[in-house]
């Protein structure tokens, strides 16, 4: 009998150390391995949105989704309690009818803010429903975080009382933002704005099959004009090393703020 007892105890262990260790996205898991990580400690949820839109002539779409993943990931394996769920991969990017902002380029996928808004409530009504304890939504997208912070607010004043915080992370964006400006700055690299040299070069740390940018474009997407190339700046300056950094900037941004949120609670 308690040989039955301890090996019982080991299976559950395993179990347990299993789903700790083998993902920190939800979506690798089984739903009995979700409940037992949560057992375990894993009691924050991490909702990213990202978005794909067009990047001119030398940048793949994924852009938003790839950096996205990435950071979600980092931010849910280095704080250690936390998992991510999937990654939002549409934002609004523009008018579809009328093709304004992203919209009047091929491949942009845009959706309205009030369906952006009643996604992320609902799957933040969801990680709140499974049991987790602080909900945390964020975007890489500029646009949509005015409704993520909506949704987190409307959220958390329904569950609050249950004991279930959700928040809204704007760092992310805004910080992390005047953090890569900062960087370029004092470089004496002009930062440019969509699909430049800050977002290239975290596509290109991030890149490792080497297919997702073309360098041989930089020329052109520098050339403009926007209204013609979709590019806001000269991704010419871009480096993986910067890539890297200005992820970091992100990250770190994040989990500052989540940590300086859930002591406030």
């Amino acid at each position: 009998m308690n040989r039955l007892l301890i090996g019982i105890a080991l299976l559950l262990v395993t179990s347990i150390a299993s789903a700790q260790t083998r993902s920190v996205f939800i979506e690798d898991l089984t739903s009995y391995e979700l409940r037992d990580a949560m057992a375990a400690g894993k009691t924050s949820a991490i909702l990213f949105a990202g978005g794909i839109e067009q990047n001119g002539p030398h940048m793949a779409l994924v852009k938003h989704n790839l950096i996205a993943r990435y950071v979600a990931g980092q931010i849910a394996e280095r704080m250690g309690n936390a998992l991510v769920y999937p990654i939002m991969p549409f934002s609004p990017a523009g008018d579809p009818v009328a093709k304004t902002g992203h919209m009047r380029f091929p491949g942009t996928v845009s959706i309205s803010s009030e369906v952006f808004l009643g996604v992320m409530r609902q799957a933040a009504q969801s990680a709140a429903a499974a049991g987790f304890k602080n909900i945390f939504l964020m975007g890489e997208h500029g646009q949509g975080q005015a409704e993520l912070r909506v949704a987190a607010e409307s959220v958390d004043a329904d569950w609050r009382a249950k004991g279930v915080r959700v928040f809204y992370v704007s760092d992310v964006n805004t910080k992390a933002g005047q953090d890569i400006n900062a960087y370029l700055k004092q470089k004496n690299i002009v930062g440019g704005g969509h699909a430049a040299v800050a977002e290239t070069s975290q596509v290109m740390f991030l890149d490792q099959g080497k297919t997702l940018i073309h360098a041989d474009k930089f020329a052109v997407s520098a050339a403009g004009p926007e209204t013609t190339t979709g590019v806001g700046g000269n991704p010419g300056p871009a480096t993986v090393e910067m890539g890297k950094q200005f992820l970091e900037f992100k990250i770190t941004a994040a989990m500052d703020q989540m940590k300086t949120l859930m002591a406030q609670k």
